[in-house]
């Protein structure tokens, strides 16, 4: 394995513990983060004045000469496939990729290839980013397998350190199209009683909670209220489908990016997903709300009616602030066309 020597001065009045000193004065190319800062220190890869340093707390002085040995990234075990890719947006630093439903985004035990990582390995060749050691492309958020929509992805180290930032901030603006059982309504009495949730003016609906592993079910997430992961969902209504209205395209958006967030809240608020089959989404519906064909339809509904359709985010390298749209994949688009008629 090659490596890299970055070598640089400590400037005046540095923070008092050596990774913070470090992240603060390490050259901005050289795209190593905090964390990995403190990684390589505890690893010995930092000399400071010539001296070896492992601990991250120490204290460090103005002016004193940093050397960090920096490990070159191995190839990747993952083999690159040619796998057709529908991108939005591409340079030197990061891909925005609109992925379709049915393809899982990284390799794992059950799914080795086919995956969105493949298919990048393949288009992207040799510029990858490094981090973690190995050339990959850099994953910092992911949609479910069934889920359709966009992804962005990092091509360099500095992107990578970048959007992580952004996304462990959650400054990144997701939106989302759903489309569930039943309509959320503020004047719902049955919703008001459903801890956890709230209307904010404009008839949004507000789910707040703890996400976690369920306890029995290793494939499902399960809302808590004390212990696992702060999560928070919006929604809105966008259209309404019945006589009485039985179904709701809703607009969510994610202030947290926990797994399974929308479909778990959802079905949490009494309105789980069409075609959910992790959380409940073959609901029997009243027969004379829908057309019989338009109701089998919704019934024989393949995957969870989910698509991340907006994504925007400022680009870590140049600053610049991106949006990027998709439009509903034709199966979602096929089925709400067959429910407009009874809307």
């Amino acid at each position: 394995m090659s490596h890299r020597t970055i070598t640089f001065i400590l400037a005046d009045s540095p923070p008092p513990r050596l990774d913070k000193a470090l992240a603060r004065d390490v050259p901005e190319q050289a795209a190593l983060s905090r964390t990995r800062l403190s990684r390589l220190i505890e690893q010995g890869a930092v000399r400071v004045d010539g001296q070896v340093m492992r601990d991250p707390r120490a204290q460090v002085q103005a002016g004193a000469q940093v050397e960090i040995g920096v490990e070159e990234a191995e190839e990747s075990h993952i083999r690159p496939e040619a796998i057709p890719l529908e991108i939005l947006f591409e340079d030197a630093d990061l891909v925005v990729v609109n992925k379709p439903a049915g393809m899982v985004v990284h390799p794992a035990p059950g799914t080795p290839s086919g995956t969105l990582v493949n298919a990048l390995m393949a288009h992207c060749g040799d510029n990858l980013s490094g981090v973690g050691g190995m050339k990959r492309p850099g994953i910092v958020h992911r949609i479910d397998k069934d889920t359709s929509g966009l992804l962005v992805v990092a091509k360099s180290d500095a992107a990578h350190h970048g959007l992580a930032a952004q996304f462990e901030k959650h400054t990144v603006e997701r939106y989302y199209q759903a489309l569930v059982y039943g309509v959320p309504e503020a004047s719902d009495p049955r919703l008001r009683g459903v801890r956890g949730a709230s209307f904010e003016p404009g008839n949004i609906l507000k789910l707040t909670t703890q996400l976690a592993r369920h306890r029995t079910d290793r494939q499902r997430q399960a809302v808590l209220f004390q212990g696992g992961r702060h999560a928070v969902t919006r929604a809105r209504t966008v259209e309404r489908f019945g006589t009485p209205p039985v179904l709701a395209l809703m607009e969510c958006w994610l202030e947290t990016g926990r797994t399974h967030q929308i479909r778990v809240h959802m079905t949490h608020a009494g309105h789980a997903l069409v075609g959910d089959p992790t959380y409940g989404g073959k609901r029997k519906l009243p027969k004379a709300a829908l057309p019989e064909s338009t109701a089998e339809a919704v019934r024989g509904f393949a995957r969870q009616a989910l698509h991340a359709a907006v994504l925007g985010f400022d680009h870590p390298v140049t600053g610049e602030a991106v949006r990027f749209e998709a439009p509903l994949p034709a199966d979602m688009a096929d089925l709400l066309d067959l429910l407009r008629p009874a809307g």
